[in-house]
Parts: C-alpha cells; structure tokens; sequence
C-alpha cells in the first residue's frame, strides 16, 4: 500500500512538540507501507528530508499561532494549494490520509477524490471550527456557517475517520451518522520516557521541593492563568513548591508579565524545548499540570502531554471536566483544579508531600493506565487494522 500522509504540522522529536504523525508515519513504513509526508515548515523553500523510512516534503508556508484569523486562514489556504501543486508532481497514492487541525486539509481529501477517486482518511485531533466558535475566535456569521458545511462535507466524503477521544466520537456521528470510526487516542511513549534516560541536573531548579510542571503551548485556549492563581495561592500559604513551565504560544510573554505582577517567586518559565527537554522536566517532577479552558469542546481533547506524563509514571491534575478526568479519577492517578476554587487542589498537593508512599502510588497508577490502555505499539497496530479494514 502506498499512503499520502497529509499534516501541515508534522513534527520529529527533535523539534518537540506533538509528534504522534511522527510515530504513526514511522510505524506504517515500519509495516511496509510505503509513506509520504507533506507538511509545511517557516522557512522560505521546499525541502523534502528522509526520517525512518518516511519521505517528509515540506512546503515555505509560514505560520505561528500569533496570527489572527485572517492570517491564519491565508496560512490554511495557502498549504492547500501548494499540496495540490506538489501531489500532481508525486505518484499516486492509494489512500491519503489526512489530520486535522486545521479543517481545511480535508480539502485536499476532496480534491483528490473528485479528480482520481482515490479515497482517504480524515483523522479528527481537535473539533474545528467547534472550538474556535466556543472560544469566541470565529464570530462571523457567514464564515461559521461556510465552515460548519465544510466540516459535514469531509466527514461524508471519507471513506474512514479516526477521532481521538470519545467525545470526539460522539460528535461526529451526530455530524455524519454513516461515518466509520475509530477511537485511537494519543499514546504514551514508554520507550522513550524512561527516568533513567532523563537527565534532570540540566535543570536549574531546587531538587528538594516538590515540582508541579506544565508543558506545551502557551496559547488563549490553554488557560494559563489558573497555573499562575495556583501557584500564587500556594506562595500565599506558603507552601514550599515549585511550579514550572516549558512551552511557548501567543500568550507566553503576557503570563511572564502576570507573574511578575503577582511577585512569583515559586513560578519559573523555562525556554521551550524538544522532546529531551521535556523528559528531562517529567523525570525531575513530581505532579503534571494539564490546562485548558473549560469549555465544553475541549472535554473531548487529547492533548499529548496527558499521555507523556502517564508514561513517565507522574500524577496528573487538570483544571477542566471531561474523559480526561473520568479517567484520572477512576485510576486514583491526579485531582482536579476547580478554577473557581483552588482550596482542595491545594489540600490534595500537601496530602501527597507529606505521604510519600501516596505520591507513588498516584504515579505507578498513571503508568499502569499507559501500559494497559494507550501504548504506542498499540496505537499503531489498530491505526493499521483500521485502515486494512
């Protein structure tokens, strides 16, 4: 089988990150499918690079999530059409199969099936424009309603679709209630986030307080800022912890400014990393932070650093309701953070400093969760039986 992987977005670890097309790529060319990516890159010329077997073709479209709508929707359009460019030049695919965000790489799908009938499929990671709409990004009438028709129409025209949480699922089959769907969350690199490949003395933080970490983008849709009210509670108790972020997004430089109004002084920014760095900041930490705002669609999330925190065995705590949370609390692997009220995170935190053997028990039980439910070996092989299907 010879498949067209279609991520504008595609990242290595090396370049940090979400890096699951990077696995899933890896892991067809592995079973002998022969892949190619397209993806774009900021810099001002098309190069194509081999990594594990995967030829990646990367497209000059810059973007950064600094972009306002309309930039962004430019960048969208743009990757498009320099796809379509590149895919006339390639041999023909069997199958395309393409992730979202954004919506708009499920034109390609389109096109391709309209010119040459060949099939692909969509691969949902976020509800779009669903979750732009909640967060108040997309406003305008008819650009909602263009794209709600854009999103049912590549539902219906593919010939499969893999959605990455249940709740994902769910809205879907309201969307399209024929579709075929897979449920294949992102996974847990066990093999990768081992401790005793982690080198944590790069770290310039204080080894004997508790650490409470955040990785990942700094963006209006992570609401950050119940990270830094939780930290400024605790600096208000006085409670000897440490809380650290390694990410970059539109909202970084406003958080640091935030923190400093606060007068912080248990809040550290460390500069964004790749996947070592993170690693590095797992193995030294004793709780994972998950942030977003709570707003129904991003119940249905399935970030990645979730999953790289259950394989490096830490507890996590996430500050917004969903399956996410049904699964920490079922598991005994975390808490919750009510935004509006930070009292019991608080006295759950101080629970787990002065019980060591709680604090372990929370981990072993995030790493169990990874081994049993959401291993990358597995992720892939039902991605492969899916697509023989």
């Amino acid at each position: 089988m010879r498949i067209i992987y279609i991520h504008q977005y595609y990242l290595t670890p090396r370049e940090g990150g979400a890096i699951r097309s990077y696995h899933l790529s890896k892991g067809m060319a592995a079973a002998g499918v022969e892949v190619e990516v397209i993806t774009a890159h900021n810099a001002p010329d098309y190069k194509c690079v081999a990594f594990d077997g995967v030829k990646v073709h990367y497209l000059p479209v810059p973007y950064d999530n600094a972009f306002g709508v309309l930039k962004r929707m430019g960048a969208f359009y743009a990757f498009v059409r320099k796809a379509k460019a590149l895919i006339f030049q390639m041999v023909k695919p069997d199958l395309f199969f393409i992730t979202s965000t954004p919506l708009t790489t499920g034109i390609i799908g389109l096109w391709a099936k309209r010119k040459w009938g060949i099939p692909y499929v969509f691969e949902v990671r976020d509800l779009w424009p669903e979750a732009p709409v909640q967060l108040g990004v997309i406003r305008n009438l008819f650009l909602k309603k263009y794209l709600y028709g854009l999103e049912e129409k590549i539902y219906g025209n593919a010939q499969k679709i893999v959605a990455l949480s249940p709740g994902i699922e769910k809205y879907i089959h309201k969307k399209c209630r024929e579709a075929s769907i897979a449920v294949i969350p992102n996974f847990a690199d066990m093999d990768f986030f081992q401790s005793e490949l982690a080198n944590p003395d790069v770290l310039e933080l204080q080894p004997e307080k508790l650490t409470i970490a955040y990785t990942g983008a700094v963006g209006k849709v992570n609401g950050l800022e119940s990270y830094l009210q939780l930290a400024a509670e605790a600096q208000k108790l006085g409670k000897p912890w440490q809380f650290v972020l390694m990410g970059k997004g539109a909202e970084l430089s406003s958080l640091k400014k935030r923190s400093k109004q606060l007068g912080l002084l248990n809040f550290h920014f460390l500069s964004y990393g790749d996947k070592n760095a993170v690693r590095d900041l797992l193995a030294f930490s004793d709780l994972v932070y998950i942030s977003f705002q709570d707003l129904p669609v991003l119940r249905t999330s399935s970030p990645n650093k979730f999953f790289d925190a259950l394989a490096m065995g830490k507890p996590v705590i996430v500050n917004f309701k969903g399956w996410l949370l049904d699964m920490i609390k079922q598991n005994d692997m975390g808490n919750y953070h009510d935004q509006e009220d930070s009292s019991k995170i608080l006295s759950y935190i101080q629970s787990l400093e002065e019980d060591p053997a709680m604090l372990e028990r929370a981990g072993k039980n995030a790493e169990r969760l990874a081994e049993s439910r959401f291993s990358k070996k597995e992720a892939v092989s039902r991605l492969l039986d899916f697509l023989d299907s």
